[in-house]
């Protein structure tokens, strides 16, 4: 009777708990863009000049001023992560329509801020050679003010002068051939180009040119932003609007209960008390999942969700592996108890080769997968360890209690019949 008693406290404790915590788990789950809403950009990176490459270094750098610019338009909890060696997706979940259009402009704005001239250029090739780049220039270094005629101009910092006082200097000697002048480029297009006439020893630069108020402001904010290392390309866009995707947690969410609902009355009708350990077990499973996932703050998708639904799956079938071992030791003419031992014994080398060979798969699903194919390799590999507690542990622990309790001696309990007993 102790023993039936410590599992009823070990169920209602558990049950409490789960109760009472699953609220405020509920509401600290990371939901992905598809079921809260937001939108999701694939960027392929070229590079910026003929004759470069897109290294590890300037990926990340890129993916760094991505980030910057989402964080500077309000988007709460951005995700910019690279993939292989020329991606880079953006996650952003929680934002208006109106807010994503700008968002989307920002982020692939023209930012890239070069000053050239035509030092050793061929007549007919313009300003060919680059000599200050973004990298030159100091972060947020860009300013409007006016000038003595009223005319708005930008203020750049350099972070070298001695740099820009040598680039001035060898523009300047070309005064002769009219071929001094600095030309100032946004991304592609020439802004002005001031004629040089001798060295400037100043960390500072301007743009002049007829702009208006906004213009010039316009501009400090475009350079502001800073320039990205790397050309993108929209490689794959997806967008959810926030009602769908809480259409679409809700339609989830309801399939899961109905399937687990089933799955729940399946083992208790067809394995009774084993069942019923298999049950209590499959809530304890469901609510360590999703504290699991909140502790290592991983992001939960409809992928996920869908890894989550076939971890129950999987749990379900490692109880009825256990059982099913049960009855045939029974069904040999075993004791309860030895039966128990038996089953148990026999049927954990299956379950632990079961569970190995799905880590393997979600291993090499993790790997190679990228984006939602990596959460749900996620939740899949927490799935099969956790569902590994709840087997071993759990259930076979709560169905122990139960059977040494001394009240579920009858074969009938086990989904055995006394016609199906052979003698030994």
């Amino acid at each position: 009777m102790k023993r039936m008693l410590a599992f009823l406290l070990i169920v209602v404790v558990s049950l409490g708990v789960i109760g009472a915590t699953s609220p405020a788990l509920f509401e600290k789950s990371r939901l992905g863009l598809d079921l809260r809403g937001g939108f999701e950009i694939l960027y392929q990176a070229t590079p910026l000049y003929e004759g470069g490459s897109v290294t590890k270094e300037s990926l990340n750098e890129t993916a760094k001023s991505l980030e910057k610019r989402v964080n500077q338009n309000g988007a709460s909890e951005p995700e910019v992560t690279t993939e292989g060696s020329d991606r880079i997706r953006i996650r952003i979940a929680d934002m208006a329509e109106d807010k994503e259009a700008e968002l989307r402009e920002t982020l692939v704005k023209p930012a890239n801020l070069t000053f050239r001239s035509m030092r050793g250029c061929a007549d007919d090739a313009g300003y060919c050679k680059i000599e200050l780049t973004g990298q030159d220039f100091q972060e947020n270094g860009a300013s409007v003010q006016q000038d003595g005629l009223n005319q708005f101009v930008i203020a750049i910092k350099l972070k070298d002068a001695s740099k820009f006082a040598e680039v001035t200097r060898e523009v300047a000697k070309l005064a002769s051939t009219g071929k001094n002048a600095l030309a100032i480029y946004l991304d592609d297009e020439q802004i002005s180009a001031p004629a040089v006439s001798g060295e400037i020893p100043s960390s500072e630069a301007s743009i002049t040119g007829t702009f208006t108020r906004e213009e010039a402001m316009e501009l400090r904010d475009t350079i502001n932003l800073g320039a990205l290392p790397l050309k993108l390309e929209v490689k794959y866009s997806q967008s959810v609007g926030a009602t769908l995707g809480k259409q679409s947690l809700q339609d989830t969410i309801f399939a899961g209960l109905i399937g687990t609902v089933f799955i729940v009355l399946f083992m208790l009708v067809f394995y009774r008390i084993p069942g019923l350990a298999a049950s209590v077990s499959l809530i304890i499973y469901t609510w360590l999942l999703l504290a699991a996932h909140i502790a290592l703050d991983a992001t939960l998708t409809l992928p996920g969700i869908a890894a989550f639904i076939l971890g129950i799956g999987i749990a379900v079938d490692a109880n009825i592996i256990t059982a099913e071992r049960i009855k045939e030791e029974l069904r040999n003419g075993k004791s309860l108890l030895s039966a128990f031992r038996a089953g148990s014994k026999t049927s954990l080398r299956t379950i632990i080769d079961s569970h190995v060979t799905t880590i393997i798969a979600s291993l090499v699903l993790f790997f190679i997968g990228v984006g939602s194919v990596k959460g749900f390799a996620i939740t899949l590999l927490l799935s099969v360890l956790i569902s590994l507690i709840s087997n071993v542990l759990v259930s076979r622990y709560l169905l122990w209690l139960m059977i040494k309790s001394g009240l579920f001696v009858k074969p009938g309990y086990y989904g055995v019949k006394e016609s199906e007993i052979r003698a030994l």
